[in-house]
């Protein structure tokens, strides 16, 4: 074995992968700029036929299914690496899926992301629908300078959708579901209706994102079953036809505003692969104060790279 390139952030470590092409890369999960997890699913696709060995301090199950779930075929605890590193590389090498002795027990496969993928595949109401035409779906973002803003720009994302009728799923904080009720009402809305016939679904932020993350990580193969679960029940009650579900909210805002970059960009990431798998329209809506600060200002472009369209109010 030759090594060919070391990386010493999350960035350099995808530019690296996708200009060298490696056999195998050994991957740590906590790296600066860009966590580990995510620079898996880059090296995915930009490197695709190299093959991904986390190495991590990181020793629970659950982070070990969503480093899995990226599509990397091994993983070793560092404390374990003396007596399992080289047995992990040749495995993979192999062709083999590797983890350490400490995991045994653990169907960490049935777990990761493109088998609960295609399980809601198999049952995707737009499946048949996506085979006969290409169908655009949307993930955009719209920045707001304030909360009187961003409830008047997701009320009109929410009333197009609903007029056309669509289903629509938000997913916001009590006060902003409160102040959209309120004013969705003001503007002729039978919110009650829409809500009875399941065509408007209103969610607590922080209990939907309870349901997927894991050491503040959005876990794929979790965040893939909530979607897809809440996705299918809506489309029922659309009224279109072909049946159209929108989504709004601030998932992804909220955890940026917390402090949890990676983990929003992750989500963000995910959304995506949602709206063009599951036939969904998304909009995020983020505050401009959460830009204002450093290091975050510079952070705006990753945001916004993970939209179809940007704009501001």
């Amino acid at each position: 074995m030759r090594v060919i390139g070391v990386a010493s952030d999350g960035l350099e470590a995808v530019q690296k992968a996708e200009e060298l092409q490696p056999d195998i890369i050994v991957l740590d999960i906590g790296l600066p700029s860009l966590n580990g997890i995510e620079v898996a699913r880059q090296i995915r696709k930009l490197s695709p036929k190299s093959k991904i060995l986390f190495v991590s301090q990181e020793s629970s199950a659950d982070v070990v299914q969503g480093a899995l779930g990226t599509g990397a075929q091994g993983y070793v605890v560092k404390s374990d690496a003396r007596r399992e590193l080289l047995e992990g590389v040749n495995a993979v090498l192999r062709g083999e899926q590797f983890v350490g002795n400490r995991f045994s027990g653990h169907d960490f496969v049935k777990g990761s992301y493109e088998v609960a993928s295609q399980e809601f595949r198999a049952k995707n109401l737009f499946a048949p629908l996506q085979r006969e035409r290409e169908i655009t779906r949307r993930h955009e973002v719209e920045f707001y300078p304030d909360d009187a803003a961003f409830v008047v720009g997701l009320t009109r994302f929410i009333e197009t959708a609903l007029e056309a009728g669509d289903a629509v799923i938000v997913v916001a904080t009590e006060s902003h579901r409160k102040s959209l009720l309120q004013r969705l009402q003001e503007h002729g809305v039978d919110v009650a209706a829409a809500t009875e016939h399941g065509r408007y679904v209103s969610l607590d932020v922080a209990e939907t994102l309870s349901t997927f993350m894991v050491n503040d990580l959005p876990d794929p193969a979790r965040c893939l079953k909530v979607a897809g679960d809440l996705v299918t029940e809506a489309a029922k009650a659309a009224q279109g036809e072909p049946p159209r579900v929108a989504a709004c909210g601030e998932c992804a805002p909220l955890l940026w505003a917390e402090g949890k970059v990676d983990a929003a960009i992750q989500l963000e990431h995910l959304w995506s692969e949602i709206a063009n798998e599951y036939a969904v329209d998304i909009l995020c809506g983020y505050m401009m104060t959460s830009f204002q600060r450093e290091p975050e200002r510079h952070a705006y472009e990753r945001i916004c790279a993970e939209h179809s369209a940007v704009c501001s109010r």
